[in-house]
């Protein structure tokens, strides 16, 4: 048992040293980005982070171990988020691209409107962002808020990951709204995979298909087993899912891949690296196989909290 963590008694997996080194480093400068900073997206040499302050930043290579802020197109100092009406202050928490790429959009998982905290918000923003603008109004919003159970209003979407439908369909997903295998032909045009979405409240994790007209559908709900969700993020290199707490579970993350009876189910159970003092880890992202050298790869965690000055951290799995 872990203190303050959901106890795990159905899985039968018992938790483990990190799958990587021991030793975690800094990887921006010191009070770069200063708190907030939640989730990350690696795209290729591009960093995307979400900060709860109502911003995203595309981040770009600084050295060979660190992070910087893209100082182009408008990106210097994170660019300002606005719902798809112009008005409000998204309380961003993760993001993630689908198989297009940033060209095909950014999509940033947000947990309430910051002009009115009191109230959830439970949404899922799509942004192009390819203009110079410093302000980004959201091109689409899919708002879950009424498909899911009630939590507070700053314990909602916190991580959000997109999977292929081949992926899903290769390995026989079982799609919750009809009983039957998953098949992306079900429904009307959308993004050619499915997003799942983690709550931080409950520790539950929803897949939805988000289709082109605003609609959506419910396709997965699925216990992670841990007291909350803070990040989520597919790793296609090795078709697994990362399930992430922050200090709330000791930094434990998980990793679950779809069973022989179409459910995601968790495979591994690891602790944080022990170089790593319990930060408040709201962000993990991987680096893809491309950045494998010598059977190891690195990965990337957002400190919400800004721990003595800095926003993220490096460290390694293996490949």
């Amino acid at each position: 048992m872990t203190l303050g963590a959901a106890n795990d008694c159905g899985s039968g997996i018992s938790a483990t040293a990190w799958p990587g080194s021991s030793s975690v480093t800094t990887a921006d400068a010191k009070n770069a980005f200063g708190s907030d900073m939640s989730g990350l997206y690696q795209e290729g040499s591009v960093m995307w982070a979400a900060q709860n302050s109502g911003k995203l930043w595309r981040l770009v290579p600084n050295g060979i171990t660190a992070w910087k802020a893209d100082t182009s197109n408008g990106w210097t100092s994170g660019k300002t988020l606005r719902f798809p009406s112009g008005s409000g202050t998204p309380d961003d928490e993760g993001v993630t691209l689908t198989g297009a790429g940033s060209a095909g959009g950014v999509y940033v998982s947000s947990e309430r409107n910051a002009d009115s905290s009191g109230t959830s918000r439970l949404s899922v923003l799509k942004y192009n962002v390819s203009g110079t603008s410093t302000t980004v109004n959201a091109s689409a919003e899919w708002n879950l808020t009424s498909d899911l159970p009630a939590v507070g209003s700053n314990l909602g979407l916190e991580g959000i990951t997109w999977v292929p439908d081949a992926t899903l369909t290769a390995a026989g997903f079982k799609d919750e709204s009809t009983g039957a295998a998953y098949a992306s032909s079900t429904y009307a045009s959308h993004t050619g995979g499915v997003f799942f979405v983690g709550v931080e409240g409950t520790g539950m994790i929803y897949g939805y298909v988000l289709k082109d007209d605003g609609t959506f559908t419910r396709v997965a709900s699925i216990s992670s087993g841990m007291a909350g969700v803070m990040e989520l993020q597919w790793e296609p290199q090795a078709s697994r899912l990362w399930v992430v707490c922050d200090d709330t579970c000791s930094g434990q993350h998980r990793t679950m891949q779809i069973n022989s009876s179409g459910a995601f189910a968790t495979t591994a159970i690891y602790n944080r690296p022990t170089g790593m003092d319990n930060f408040n880890n709201e962000g993990f992202s991987v680096s893809g196989s491309d950045a494998c050298s010598s059977g190891t790869k690195p990965v990337y965690w957002s400190d919400d909290s800004n721990d003595n000055g800095y926003a993220l951290r490096r460290g390694t799995i293996t490949c």
